[in-house]
């Protein structure tokens, strides 16, 4: 099946997706420092370039979106009908950048936590900002 969209059209909107900075992102940003945590961003330096960097706790966090990074069993994680093949390629290769990423940063001593974007919906994201922060309180 071809794409729905012209080139044109399909580029403009493939240029709007964010790497950085995303609304998840900057959800768990805003919490962390309200409770007194300071972090840095994206640090270009360490594998996969974690999101977030607290080096006081040996910790990095990815925030990684549902269909970027293929999250298995989630709602939020549907494959395109349109370039299939390509897609599942595209996100298959990010899942395993990441299980790389995560891989070396743990051989390297750091602790790794990956919150989804799905648990930072309305519905769970309470529960899940609480579970955060009992990793920095303990």
């Amino acid at each position: 099946m071809t794409d729905v969209h012209s080139k044109e059209t399909r580029s403009f909107n493939m240029s709007r997706i964010k790497g950085k900075n995303t609304k998840p992102e900057m959800l768990v940003r805003k919490f962390l420092f309200s409770h007194g945590l300071r972090y840095r961003l994206h640090d270009k330096k360490m594998a996969g370039k974690p999101d977030l960097v607290l080096p006081k706790y040996k910790t990095v966090l990815f925030i990684n979106g549902c269909f970027w990074h293929g999250h298995e069993g989630c709602r939020y994680y549907v494959i395109p009908k349109t370039r299939t093949e390509w897609w599942l390629a595209k996100i298959t290769g990010n899942k395993k950048k990441d299980a790389e990423s995560i891989t070396r940063l743990q051989q390297e001593g750091w602790k790794v936590i990956v919150l989804w974007e799905c648990s930072l919906k309305p519905g769970t994201i309470d529960n899940t900002l609480k579970k955060l922060l009992k990793e920095f309180k303990t």
